[in-house]
This record gives C-alpha cells, structure tokens and sequence, in this order.
C-alpha cells in the first residue's frame, strides 16, 4: 500500500509528501523525524516562498523561537507536485540574500 499526504501549495497545486519520500528526508536529516505535519503545514502556509534554482520553490515556516522549516518541492503543473526535501535550519537569512523572494506572508 501506498501512502501520502497531499496538501495545495499557495498556487493552487496539490503537492504529494509520500511515505518513501519521508524515509528518505528523515534519512538524511534525523532531527527531522517529528515534524511531518509541520512540513505539510510549511507547504500550505508558509511565512514566505522563494525561487529554487532549477524551478523548484523553497517554502519556509518557524517552528521554534531560531528554527525554520524549509521544504523544497516541485509543481509539475497545475495539477500536481512532490516534496524533494525538508530540513530545519537556524539560517533564514541566507536564503533572503541568495534568493528570489516569490511570496511572503
């Protein structure tokens, strides 16, 4: 069986969290182990989204007083999306010097 979640990014677009994919960022990053509705919720209400370099939007959310959510996903079209990678960091600010702010809260 498989199993995901899927929630609409701020343009609309359903955006697939799959259990496989979840393995693979919690894999990679271990602290995140806990914080998978947080993603979701990152993906749907997110403080503020920026450009990717190679199309893909960077969505951040703060979770605690210095950590941020960042989820970097993927809109295919307007019908469909995947997560490519979640982790926290304490850096929100490395991201508003390097990259295209697209939306903001």
């Amino acid at each position: 069986m498989k199993m995901e979640f899927t929630v609409r990014s701020k343009n609309g677009v359903p955006i697939r969290l799959t259990i496989e994919r979840w393995i693979h960022i919690t894999e990679e990053h271990s602290e995140m182990a806990g914080y998978y509705f947080e993603v979701l919720e990152t993906l749907e209400n997110p403080e503020t989204i920026y450009e990717g370099k190679l199309g893909e939007y960077i969505a951040i959310r703060k979770v605690q007083k210095e950590k941020h959510i960042v989820v970097i996903y993927k809109e295919l079209d307007k019908n469909d999306g995947f997560v490519i990678t979640a982790f926290l960091t304490k850096k929100k600010k490395q991201f508003e010097k390097r990259r295209k702010k697209l939306w903001q809260q």
